[in-house]
C-alpha cells in the first residue's frame, strides 16, 4: 500500500509539473505573438502615416522642382517631405536604418533590460515601416491589404504547424538559412543584371524559404522555453522570438506582394 501511495504521489507530481510547464509555455508563446503583432501594427501605421505625409492630391500642396514643375512619382504628387523622403539621399538612411537597429538589438539584447530591448524593437518596427512606405507608390492600396491578409493566413498556418509538429525541423532550418544567403547574393547580382526572370525566381524561392523558416523558427522559439528562466531571461527570449517571427512575416509579405500586388498605373 505504501508503494502504491508513493507511486500515486509521484504521478500526481509529474502531472502537476507538466501542467505548470504547459501553462508557462502557452504564456511565453502568447507574449511572443503579441509582441510580434504589435510590431506589425507599428510598422503598418508608420508606413501609411509617412506615405500620407509624403504625398498629396492637392496640386497647390505639391512640392515644386527647380524647373518649376510639380514633384511627381508616376501619377502621385509629392509634398516637400515626400521629395526629401523618396528622392533625396535621406532615402538611403531610411533604407539602412532598420538594418543598423536589428544588428544593435541582436548583439546588445543580453546586456539590455527587458524594457529597453522592447523599446528598441518598437523603434526598429517603426524604422521598417518608414522604409516600406514607398510600396504605396508602387502597388495599389487594395492589393497591399489583400496581400497582408494572405500573408497573415499563411503565416498562421505555418507557425501552427511548427508549434504542433513532433518532427524536428532542425535539418530543414540549416538548409533554409543557406537559402537566405543565396537570396541575398542573387538579389545583389540582379541589381546589376536587372533580369526580370531572375527577379521572378528570387521571389518564388523567397516565398518558399520564408514559409519554411516560419515553421522552423516557431519550433525553435518553442524549444527555447525553459520553466526555470527568471523574468529577465524569459522577457529577452520573448522579444528575440518576436523579432525572429516578425522578420519572417515581413519577408514573406514582401515576396508575396511581388506576385499578388497590383501595380499602380503610372
Amino acid at each position: 500500500m505504501a508503494d502504491f501511495n508513493n507511486y500515486q504521489n509521484r504521478t500526481v507530481d509529474r502531472v502537476g509539473s507538466q501542467a505548470m510547464i504547459d501553462e508557462g509555455l502557452r504564456s511565453y508563446m502568447l507574449k511572443v505573438y503579441n509582441l510580434m503583432a504589435l510590431g506589425l501594427v507599428i510598422t503598418g501605421l508608420a508606413a501609411y502615416g509617412l506615405f500620407s505625409l509624403a504625398t498629396t492630391s492637392d496640386p497647390s500642396a505639391a512640392a515644386v522642382l527647380s524647373n518649376g514643375a510639380p514633384a511627381i512619382v508616376g501619377k502621385t504628387m509629392l509634398t516637400s517631405f515626400g521629395v526629401m523622403l523618396f528622392t533625396s539621399p535621406l532615402k538611403w538612411v531610411v533604407m539602412l536604418a532598420p538594418l543598423a537597429a536589428v544588428f544593435f538589438l541582436s548583439f546588445r539584447i543580453q546586456s539590455m533590460s527587458v524594457s529597453a530591448a522592447q523599446t528598441t524593437f518598437w523603434v526598429y518596427a517603426g524604422l521598417v515601416g518608414a522604409s516600406l512606405s514607398s510600396i504605396f507608390l508602387v502597388y495599389t492600396q487594395d492589393s497591399i491589404v489583400q496581400t497582408f491578409f494572405v500573408t497573415a493566413a499563411s503565416f498562421g498556418a505555418l507557425s501552427l504547424y511548427g508549434y504542433t509538429t513532433k518532427k524536428s525541423l532542425s535539418g530543414l532550418g540549416s538548409f533554409l538559412i543557406m537559402g537566405v544567403f543565396g537570396l541575398i547574393i542573387a538579389s545583389i547580382v540582379n541589381i546589376f543584371l536587372a533580369s526580370s526572370a531572375l527577379a521572378f525566381a528570387i521571389s518564388a524561392i523567397g516565398v518558399l524559404v520564408f514559409a519554411g523558416l516560419t515553421a522552423y523558427d516557431t519550433q525553435k522559439i518553442k524549444e527555447m522555453y525553459f520553466e526555470g528562466d527568471d523574468t529577465m531571461v524569459a522577457g529577452r527570449k520573448a522579444i528575440m522570438g518576436a523579432l525572429t517571427l516578425y522578420l519572417d512575416f515581413i519577408n514573406l509579405f514582401m515576396f508575396l506582394l511581388q506576385f499578388l500586388g497590383n501595380r499602380n498605373n503610372n
